[in-house]
C-alpha cells in the first residue's frame, strides 16, 4: 500500500500518532506566522502558458495518444509507481498529466487546455492556483486527482455546499472510471455506514462543513486513541475498536479555498448535545421585551457588530427586571439584556436567518444558503426564536470542536482553487503556509464594466435595477441581478412581478431548485434574482441567441464587504472569452455604509449631486475605504478566533493531563 508520506518528500512535516495518517498541529510560532506573511507580499514570478512545463506535456501528445486505453491505464500505474519513490518531480507530473489529459478527451469529450495544466501543476506543489471565473477549475483539478490517486492517495475534493459536489462528481467520474477510480459522494443527512462507504473511495467529493464534522466524529468516537494502541487491543480481542468514517487526512484540494478558508473561517465548527434549558422559555421573553423598552444611545451604545449597555440602561434594567429569580442577578441580567439586545438590533430576519418550518434557520452571508445544522452560541440563538415567536430549542453543550484554521493544516498536501486569491493570499500564507499561483486566462476577457450607478434611497436603486434589468433582457441577452439578501431578492421580485416581468428567484427559500434555476439562467430574455449563491461555483451556459446579442448582463445591487464576492458575481459574465458586461447599480442606503462608514455615506448623499466625473470619483473612493476596512475587521475576527481556539486547546491539555 502506497505510504501518503512519499507525497512530502523534502518537506518538512510531523505525522501525528493516531489512528490515521494525519499531520500534527504546528507549534504556534507568531514569528514564523509573520514572517510567512511577509514573504508572501512580495511579488510573484508570473507562470506562463508557454513554459518548459506545458512544453514537456505537450511534447508528449503524439507518443500518448496512439496509446490503447490498457496501455493508459498500465502507462499511469507506472509514472505512479516512480512518484512514491521520488515524489512529485516536474518531468512525472508531465508524463502523468499526458496521460490524463488523453483519457479525458476519450471518456469526457474535454480536452485540458495549457493553462489548466499549469493549475494542475499547482495544486501538486500544494498552492492555491487562483482561475478567472469560467476558466474550467473543475477539470482542471482532474488532473492532480487522477495522479495522486492512481498512486493510492486519498483525494478529498472539498466544495462549498452539496449540489457541488455532487454535480462536480458525477460529471467527472467517467474519466475516474477510465482509471479504475472509485468516487465518493458525500451528502447532507447521509447515514453513517453510507458515509464510512463513501469515504473508503479513492476519490471523495464533499463539502467543507460536512468532511469537518465527520472527522470531528471520529475525533469523538476514537477518542485519541493512537494507532498502535488500536493494534495491541484488536490482537488482544478484548476490545472492539471504533471504526473511522475517514481513512486519513492524506490530500484536500479545497474548491472556492477563499471561501472556504477564509471567509467561514470566523467561528469554530462545534459538535454538541441538546440539554433541557434550565432557564425556560419565559426568561427569553422577558428578555426580548426588556430589549425593545431599551433606548439607542441613552441605554445602550452600538458600534458595528459590538452592542453594550451603559450606566443608565443598566440602572433601567434593574428596575425593570425586578428581584425574582434569574433577573436577581447583575451579571445575569447583563448577559441576557446583551444577547436578547443583539437578537433585536443586530440580526435580522431574511438576511441573517430565515424562519423554515417554525425554526429559525442560519444564512451564510458569503452564499446565501441555509446552514440548517448550525445555530448561535450563548444563548443567542434562543433569543432569535424568542423573537420570532418559534419553540425555544435547548441549550448545548460543546462536545468537541476546531477550526477550519487547524483542520485544514492537519493534511499532508493541502491545496486549492479560486477566482479570487489575490486579496487574502497574505493570510492564506500566514495561517495555512498556502501561497498563491496566479493563472493566465486561455482567452483574453471580453467583460465590459459599465459606469456604476448611485441612488440616494433603496427605493430609487430598486426602481432602477428592474427597469435595467428589463431593458437588458428586451435586447434578447439574459440578465443575472445579485442580492445580499433574502429580503432584498424578494423587494427586487414583488416589483418586478407588479410591472409584469417574467424572471426566476434564487435564494435561500429555494435553494433545492437551484440547479434548474441555472439551467436556465442563460436563456434569451430570462432575467435572474439571485442572492451570492449565484455567485460561485454555477456555471450559467448561454443559449447561442444570447451570445449572438452581447452574452450575459450582471447587475450588482449592493456591494459586500469583502471586494473578492463582488469579483466572483461578476465573474459569471464573459466567461471562456466570451462577449458579457456588468454594472453596479446601488443605493447609499446599503447596510455596508451605513454600517462600516456611516458619516461617509452621509458626507456622499450631500455631495452626490456634483457632476457626473467628480461623483464617480467620490464613490469608488468610498468603495474602497469601506470595504478595506470591512476587510480588516473581519480579519481581525478570525485571527481571533484563532488565538481562542490555541487557548482551548491549552486548557484542554491541561485538564488532560491532571486527569492522568
Amino acid at each position: 500500500m502506497f505510504d501518503a508520506r512519499a507525497l512530502l518528500a523534502g518537506r518538512d512535516i510531523e505525522v501525528a500518532d493516531g489512528a490515521y495518517l494525519e499531520q500534527a498541529d504546528p507549534p504556534a510560532q507568531a514569528v514564523e506566522e509573520w514572517l510567512r506573511g511577509w514573504v508572501a507580499r512580495l511579488p510573484e514570478r508570473r507562470v506562463s502558458a508557454s513554459g518548459n512545463f506545458v512544453q514537456q506535456v505537450n511534447a508528449l501528445e503524439t507518443e500518448i495518444s496512439a496509446q490503447s486505453d490498457d496501455d493508459l491505464r498500465r502507462s499511469l500505474r507506472g509514472v505512479a509507481a516512480r512518484m512514491q519513490l521520488r515524489g512529485f518531480r516536474d518531468e512525472l507530473v508531465a508524463r502523468a498529466f499526458a496521460i490524463v489529459r488523453e483519457a479525458a478527451q476519450r471518456s469526457l469529450g474535454m480536452r485540458h487546455y495549457d493553462v489548466q495544466l499549469l493549475a494542475g501543476q499547482a495544486l501538486l506543489r500544494g498552492r492555491i492556483a487562483e482561475m478567472a471565473t469560467g476558466e474550467g477549475k473543475t477539470l482542471a483539478a482532474t488532473l492532480s486527482v487522477c495522479t495522486a490517486a492512481v498512486g493510492g492517495v486519498a483525494v478529498h475534493v472539498v466544495t462549498v455546499n452539496d449540489y457541488l459536489a455532487e454535480r462536480d462528481a458525477k460529471d467527472n467520474t467517467p474519466l475516474y472510471a477510465f482509471f479504475g477510480l472509485s468516487v465518493g459522494i458525500i451528502q447532507q443527512d447521509m447515514p453513517i455506514e453510507d458515509r464510512r462507504q463513501q469515504y473508503a473511495c479513492d476519490v471523495v467529493y464533499v463539502s467543507n462543513k460536512e468532511l469537518t464534522f465527520d472527522y470531528l466524529k471520529d475525533r469523538i468516537a476514537l477518542g485519541g486513541i493512537s494507532d498502535a494502541q488500536l493494534k495491541l487491543r484488536r490482537l488482544r480481542g478484548a476490545y472492539a475498536a471504533p471504526v473511522s468514517l475517514l481513512k486519513g487526512l492524506h490530500m484536500a484540494i479545497v474548491d472556492e479555498a477563499d471561501s472556504v478558508l477564509i471567509d467561514e473561517a470566523r467561528t469554530p465548527l462545534i459538535i454538541s448535545e441538546t440539554l433541557p434549558d434550565e432557564l425556560g422559555a419565559e426568561i427569553y421573553h422577558q428578555a426580548i421585551d426588556m430589549a425593545r423598552q431599551l433606548e439607542a444611545g441613552g441605554h445602550y451604545l452600538q458600534r458595528d457588530r459590538d452592542i453594550w449597555l451603559t450606566p443608565a440602561g443598566e440602572a433601567a434594567l434593574a428596575q425593570m427586571a425586578g428581584e425574582e429569580g434569574v433577573w436577581k442577578s447583575a451579571l445575569w441580567r447583563k448577559e441576557l439584556i446583551s444577547q436578547a439586545l443583539a437578537a433585536v438590533q443586530l440580526f435580522h430576519r431574511d438576511q441573517h436567518y430565515i424562519l423554515a418550518e417554525n425554526k429559525v434557520q442560519i444564512v451564510d452571508e458569503s452564499t446565501g444558503r441555509v446552514m440548517p445544522d448550525r445555530s448561535w452560541e450563548r444563548g443567542l440563538h434562543q433569543m432569535i426564536e424568542a423573537k420570532e415567536q418559534c419553540d425555544i430549542t435547548g441549550q448545548r453543550r460543546t462536545l468537541s470542536q476546531i477550526t477550519y484554521q487547524r483542520f485544514f493544516r492537519r493534511y499532508l498536501l493541502l491545496a486549492g482553487m479560486t477566482g479570487t486569491a489575490a486579496e487574502v493570499g497574505v493570510e492564506l500564507k500566514r495561517v495555512y503556509d498556502l501561497s498563491v499561483t496566479r493563472i493566465p486566462t486561455h482567452k483574453a476577457s471580453r467583460r465590459r464594466r459599465l459606469p456604476d450607478r448611485l441612488y440616494r434611497t433603496s427605493a430609487e436603486r430598486w426602481q432602477a435595477v428592474a427597469a435595467r434589468a428589463r431593458e437588458v433582457a428586451g435586447e434578447g441577452r439574459s440578465v443575472l441581478v445579485g442580492t445580499r439578501s433574502v429580503e432584498a431578492s424578494e423587494i427586487l421580485s414583488r416589483l418586478l412581478d407588479e410591472q409584469g416581468v417574467a424572471h426566476t428567484v434564487l435564494n435561500a427559500r429555494q435553494d433545492k431548485a437551484e440547479a434548474e434555476a441555472v439551467a436556465t439562467a442563460g436563456q434569451a430574455g430570462q432575467i435572474t434574482v439571485a442572492t451570492n449563491m449565484a455567485g460561485r461555483g454555477t456555471d450559467i451556459k448561454l443559449a447561442p441567441e444570447v451570445e449572438a446579442s452581447g452574452g450575459l448582463h450582471v447587475i450588482l445591487t449592493e456591494f459586500h464587504e469583502s471586494a473578492r464576492i463582488d469579483r466572483q458575481l461578476f465573474g459569471r459574465s464573459a466567461r471562456q472569452g466570451n462577449l458579457g458586461s456588468v454594472e453596479a447599480i446601488v443605493s447609499l442606503e446599503d447596510d455596508l455604509f451605513q454600517r462600516v462608514a456611516p458619516g461617509l455615506a452621509k458626507w456622499g448623499a450631500d455631495t452626490w449631486r456634483r457632476s457626473a466625473a467628480k461623483k464617480g470619483y467620490l464613490f469608488r473612493a468610498l468603495i474602497a475605504f469601506v470595504q478595506c476596512r470591512a476587510e480588516a475587521r473581519d480579519r481581525k475576527i478570525r485571527l481571533d478566533t484563532i488565538k481562542r481556539d490555541r487557548k482551548w486547546l491549552q486548557a484542554l491539555g491541561f485538564v488532560e493531563k491532571h486527569r492522568k
